[in-house]
């Protein structure tokens, strides 16, 4: 800085000479009269060199009071004639807080006597065009007295030097924060400030060019109108898209001096119309390998084209502009390696632990819950021992793309290491019942075959999972509890989805609610089945089960459907609830058929909101792979309320299953409305009447003359027909009189554990 202002003072020295050339001869004539000082210069040999000056020289009074002023002073004050600014003070020409500190500097040099040289002015333009800068030196004049009457004022306009001095400083600043690492948005915003400082009307954009190099994303536009902006964002590129994103496209500037006649406004111009914008020249941010980075963009509400100094300020900022991005895509693709697996690409344990601590504290203070599977492949190994490593690599790429596609954006997966995998299901509502059913499709689809090496690999998977609130609170506790129950899953036979459950009597943990509990239940040992024999009333041998589901509480001992089933249909917790009892039944039976007891059929409950799932019959078949079941021993019991809620759908999805080989029944017959129509409609091999027909016969007449009714119109479609809660002898008999098929309730069994079924087949009831 001293070494600019001693330039700057040899720069006004010759004038500092001539002036006191003047000063001799205007001493006198200032003493004499004010009024007779301009005659007196006008006479001066001098006089055409002051009016020349490109320099500012006036002459003062000790009221302020201008004396003279040559014409360049005038000139920037507003007159033309340079006579015309005789008598008036700083206070008739600038802003009051201007011409207030003007007085009292120049009050001080009257005061005192004592010259002040080069003091930097900042002088408001009249027009509102940026303020001037000048380096002003003042000086008393005295009479032949020595006596101060004014002060004589030379100044050197520095406001292009000014500029300039600016300009490196922000550029400077904008570096600084570059190698700070600050944020992108606050740099790119900061840099377009810095440009339209400089200017006057003059509005700037920079937009970034997304990685696919198709769209132009808002990087930064202060002062343009934000709806403007956010019409913009996200524009795609091409050979006549406005200003950027032509630039763009074309890789150069694009200079459009009237938006409103050039043909690459012509699909934008109704956008930017009402926001009085007439030129745009936009030029693309470009790498030194020349890839477009994006666009700088100046905008001016006047019809006109970029001045040199305007295009000298857009080259400066689309350099720093191209330094900006570059570095921030440097750090994201730094930050990409640290934090993903070089072989799939999926985040690490690196990002798990950044984002997993975020995730949680979100998930407290919103009362959300977060799901976490460890998922292990469970015959990895067998590949890369068959196939190889590269197979095994393969493979991986393969599962981890599917896993990718299975998931909602919001999700997070990460690959632990090895064939080990994490999922963090994030963002659940309270009542998010459909986390069971996606784990057990993102399972189905990691065992979908591979083809390697024109071979089909198959790889099936162990998945443990925790729950945040109740499982764990931190991170590290979600893991661990997760991992501690894929490990159960490998114990329970591998390519099985296991609960985390381990919550001891009288430990210190969250309250959970009955939702959580049953949720949990789901996912442990606490749900089991019992099954209720049906009985062909002609021989007397047992030819059916149903199988019932029951709730062993930890607290409330075991609960009977009816205390958990509406719980589970309220919160769509019966489709994991209902797959569970559907695999259990399946796999149960087929283990009484290999121990050579005679072959029944086993029915289950099947509600309607699983009966509304597109992949129930993936479900059944799954399940009887699984076990080995043929499908002719496994009977899905449907409610006709069910059925008649969509009754077009309801017929494609029994087809469906009616091509597995399953057998179908109707529930609770004759209790709704539609009941024959349902028969009529629907392709079912047994109706189920309701107990309550059971529970009045013989006695009431009417229910008698229904239920008859009931059996001769199955008999007649070809339909078996099993009566529920039957415990009379009366009943009973009565039932076999009018012919029904089969019966089922007390008078035979209550619902008992595998182990007495066991014993019931193979020595009868």
């Amino acid at each position: 800085m001293n070494g600019m202002r001693a330039r700057q003072s040899q720069e006004v020295a010759p004038l500092q000479i001539e002036t006191r050339r003047l000063l001799a001869a205007t001493q006198s004539l200032m003493a004499a009269n004010a009024h007779h000082v301009a005659y007196g210069i006008e006479d001066l040999r001098l006089k055409a060199l002051v009016h020349e000056l490109p320099d500012f020289l006036y002459v003062k009074d000790r009221q302020g009071r201008f004396v003279f002023a040559n014409a360049i002073t005038a000139k920037t004050l507003g007159f033309d004639n340079a006579s015309a600014l005789a008598g008036k003070t700083d206070f008739d020409l600038l802003p009051h807080d201007v011409a207030k500190e003007f007085f009292r500097i120049e009050q001080e040099i009257l005061e005192s006597g004592e010259r002040r040289l080069e003091m930097e002015e900042c002088v408001p333009s009249v027009d509102g065009s940026p303020p001037a800068y000048r380096l002003t030196s003042k000086i008393p004049l005295r009479n032949d007295q020595n006596e101060v009457i004014g002060l004589i004022g030379i100044s050197r306009d520095i406001t292009e030097q000014k500029r300039r001095e600016n300009l490196r400083r922000g550029q400077a600043q904008l570096l600084e924060m570059i190698a700070k690492c600050e944020p992108l948005e606050m740099i790119l915003e900061a840099l377009v400030l810095l440009v339209e400082t400089g200017l006057t009307g003059i509005n700037g954009s920079i937009l970034l060019l997304d990685p696919e190099g198709l769209h132009l994303f808002h990087g930064a536009a202060p002062n343009l109108p934000a709806a403007y902006s956010r019409l913009i964002d996200g524009v795609a590129i091409g050979p006549s898209v406005g200003s950027c994103g032509t630039a763009a496209w074309r890789g150069k500037p694009v200079i459009v001096s009237d938006i409103e006649t050039d043909p690459l406004w012509e699909d934008f111009r109704g956008v930017v119309q009402k926001f009085g914008l007439r030129s745009c020249w936009s030029t693309p941010i470009m790498t030194p390998q020349g890839n477009v980075l994006g666009t700088f963009a100046l905008y001016s509400s006047e019809v006109r084209t970029p001045t040199t100094r305007e295009m000298e300020l857009v080259d400066m900022a689309t350099h720093i502009a191209g330094i900006a991005i570059e570095r921030k895509r440097a750090e994201e693709r730094i930050y990409f390696m640290a934090h993903h697996d070089d072989l799939t690409g999926l985040p690490n344990r690196a990002f798990l632990k950044d984002q997993m601590a975020r995730i949680l504290f979100q998930a407290r203070r919103n009362s959300r819950k977060v799901t976490v599977a460890y998922i292990d492949l469970d015959n990895f190994k067998d590949i890369n021992d068959g196939l190889g490593h590269g197979a095994g690599d393969e493979v991986l790429k393969e599962l981890s793309a599917r896993m990718v596609n299975c998931l909602r954006a919001s999700d997070i997966i990460v690959r632990l290491g090895g064939d080990e995998f994490l999922v963090v299901l994030v963002h659940q509502a309270r009542h998010d019942a459909g986390i069971m059913r996606r784990l057990r499709e993102l399972q189905k689809v990691i065992a979908r075959p591979i083809k390697i090496a024109d071979a089909d690999v198959t790889v099936t998977s162990s998945i443990g999972v925790a729950a945040f609130p109740f499982d764990g609170q931190t991170p590290e506790e979600l893991l661990a509890n997760a991992d501690a129950a894929m490990y159960q899953a490998k114990q329970l036979g591998r390519n099985t989805l296991q609960y985390y459950y381990n919550r001891p009597n009288g430990a210190d943990t969250m309250p959970i609610s009955e939702e959580d509990e049953l949720r949990h239940a789901i996912g442990s040992d606490q749900l089991f089945i019992e099954y209720q024999p049906q009985v062909d009333l002609e021989t007397g041998k047992i030819v059916g089960l149903e199988a019932l589901v029951r709730w062993r509480h930890p607290d409330r001992g075991v609960l009977p459907p009816g205390h958990f089933i509406p719980l589970a249909e309220e919160t769509g917790l019966i489709i994991p609830l209902g797959l569970h009892v559907l695999n259990e039944a399946c796999r149960q039976n087929k283990a009484w058929q290999d121990m050579g007891l005679p072959p029944v059929t086993i029915a289950v409950n099947v509600s309607a909101k699983q009966f509304s799932d597109p992949a129930l019959a993936e479900h059944v078949v799954e399940a009887l792979e699984t076990s080995g079941l043929d499908p002719c021993w496994l009977e899905l019991e449907l409610t006709e309320s069910t059925l008649m809620q969509d009754v077009p759908r309801a017929l494609t999805v029994m087809r469906s299953l009616g091509t597995l080989g399953v057998r179908l029944s109707i529930d609770d017959f004759g209790t709704g409305y539609s009941s024959l129509a349902a028969l009529k409609t629907f392709p079912f091999h047994r109706l189920k009447m309701d107990r309550a027909f059971v529970e009045a016969l013989p006695r009431d007449e009417t229910t008698v003359a229904i239920a008859s009714a009931v059996i001769s119109l199955a008999r007649k479609l070809k339909l078996a027909v099993v009566a529920e809660g039957v415990e009379t002898e009366e009943q009973l008999e009565f039932l076999r009189e009018n012919r029904c098929d089969e019966a089922q309730g007390y008078r035979f069994s209550k619902p008992v554990a595998p182990g007495e079924i066991e014993r019931m087949l193979r020595d009868g009831i």
